[in-house]
């Protein structure tokens, strides 16, 4: 049966009635414009991490993408009463910590700057002037006329945000005040981090002073003991100006101690906003402990490290800084109206005469600017590609900084035991060149050798300390604040901070 075409049939279109109209309008117009609205036009920076750290034993692992946690005291580690007294002042009067708490305020208002561009805008004026025309110019001589004039009126405008420009600008300002907000975390944990190694620098210097007053006793001794045998006649002259000599010297490295004592002194008043006059740490006997790695360590070793939490968000507010040049490209729709009343007697201002109005949008696009919106745009996708670079840069430096404390850790350790055998070899080494000397099997050149070598010895074993501290220090500081799990009690928000600083400063 052969097949039947169908012939086409005609498509009648039905208009819709005006109602239907009006009421698709605004939709399609919604439509339109959230179609056209700019967005930050990059994807999130992502950052290769390795599958571990080179320098790690045990659970070691790296963190994901870096975001502020919650941190606690992490100073206490150290176990050093004074040093948990000292740390709690730099939040509450180092005055670098308030200049950059006043730049996280400052950031914060650039915000509520940029929300007030989502309102209308009112503004009123009142105005009462009285003038002179000039005369005729003809032979005929006309005096001018007087004329007073009296107004008031009320003007309202308003930009839509049709393209999304206010939105990109409170995105960009929340993200500089969140930038701003975790460096002025960073900037107080390495002001604390300072803080912590120049008081255990000071205590260390503090064991070295005591070992220079042990050696002075003891080589005052040493040259007593020679000048009687001298006069016994056993030793000799130069045997009296070694022992004098070596008395001198160590007095001579005493005094230089007391200026590095001093200028660290010194630091850490400043570190804790006080005058160096007003501030004294008295020597102590006790050494802080060193604090030992523990062999289990969270996962988000980097997520707390404020420094890349405000790289993170600097490249955010660069990100939304495109879709802002991105709008220069619309045009700008302003709605207007404005009311008042104009007369030439204050009594007939309000009089309905005198009443005047206008009402109505205004829509403005520039047409030819000579390439100056595609040069803010490249230069804000070149400021873009800056902060990507730098906190990818800041990624690899954190973990470089891990790396390196975790090694001179785990290397400074072994010394550490290493140096100890060297000064139980020392000691035994002077005992023995002390009972031959008064046996009169040796002369006084090998005592002084070994009191040197002893002295040198332990020297080397307070120095090596002091690295440890530094080593210590620094890891805490390269993790954002310690090893600590988040119930250990916080450092502080940036506005706890700034009630703090208020009541300190004044």
């Amino acid at each position: 049966m052969p097949e039947t075409t169908m012939p086409p049939q005609p498509v009648t279109v039905h208009a819709m009635p005006g109602r239907v109209h009006r009421a698709l309008l605004p939709a399609l117009l919604a439509l339109l414009l959230g179609a056209c609205a700019a967005n930050p036009p990059e994807p999130p920076v992502k950052v290769a991490m390795p599958p571990a750290y080179a320098q790690a034993h045990g659970d070691w692992q790296p963190a994901q993408p870096p975001a502020a946690m919650p941190h606690g005291p992490w100073w206490q580690a150290f176990g050093d009463p004074v040093l948990d007294a000292l740390e709690p002042q730099v939040a509450q009067h180092n005055q670098s910590l308030a200049a950059q708490l006043a730049a996280y305020e400052q950031a914060q208002a650039a915000i509520a700057e940029a929300q007030a561009a989502y309102d209308p805008t009112l503004s009123a004026g009142l105005s009462a002037t009285r003038s002179k025309s000039p005369g005729a110019s003809n032979s005929v001589a006309v005096p001018g006329r007087i004329f007073n004039s009296v107004s008031a009126s009320a003007t309202a405008s308003w930009v839509p945000d049709l393209w999304g420009k206010v939105r990109l600008q409170v995105q960009a300002g929340e993200a500089s005040a969140a930038a701003s907000a975790a460096t002025l975390q960073f900037t107080q944990l390495s002001l604390q981090a300072t803080l912590a190694q120049s008081y255990l620098q000071l205590r260390t210097v503090d064991a070295q002073i005591r070992l220079a007053e042990d050696t002075v006793a003891a080589y005052k001794r040493a040259l007593q003991l020679t000048e009687n045998r001298y006069r016994a006649g056993v030793d000799t002259a130069a045997d009296v100006a070694l022992a004098r000599t070596q008395l001198l010297q160590a007095q001579t490295s005493l005094t230089d101690l007391g200026v590095t004592r001093a200028q660290l002194q010194n630091a850490i008043a400043v570190l804790v906003g006080k005058a160096p006059a007003d501030f004294s740490l008295p020597p102590t006997d006790a050494l802080p402990a060193v604090p030992d790695i523990p062999a289990g360590i969270p996962t988000q070793l980097l997520q707390r490290r404020p420094d890349l939490a405000a790289a993170q968000a600097q490249v955010e507010a660069a990100n939304a800084q495109i879709g802002v040049a991105q709008t220069a490209w619309f045009p700008n729709l302003t709605l207007s109206a404005q009311a008042g009343s104009q007369a030439t007697r204050l009594a007939d201002l309000f009089s309905a005469p005198s009443l005047f109005w206008s009402l109505g949008p205004s829509l403005a696009a520039a047409l030819f600017d000579g390439g100056l919106r595609h040069a803010q745009l490249a230069s804000s996708q070149a400021a873009y590609r800056q902060t990507v670079a730098n906190y990818r840069q800041g990624v690899l430096t954190a973990m470089q900084q891990v790396e390196n404390n975790l090694a001179a850790q785990r290397i400074l350790m072994q010394e550490a035991q290493q140096q100890a055998e060297v000064v139980q070899a020392a000691r035994v080494s002077l005992r023995l060149a002390e009972n031959q000397y008064k046996a009169g099997t040796a002369v006084y050149l090998n005592v002084i050798t070994a009191q040197t070598t002893l002295f040198n010895a332990r020297n080397a074993q307070l120095t090596l300390l002091n690295r440890r501290y530094v080593a210590a220090a620094g890891l805490i500081q390269a993790l954002g604040g310690g090893w600590g799990d988040a119930a250990r009690p916080a450092l502080g928000a940036p506005p706890a901070g700034e009630a703090t600083m208020r009541q300190s400063g004044g």
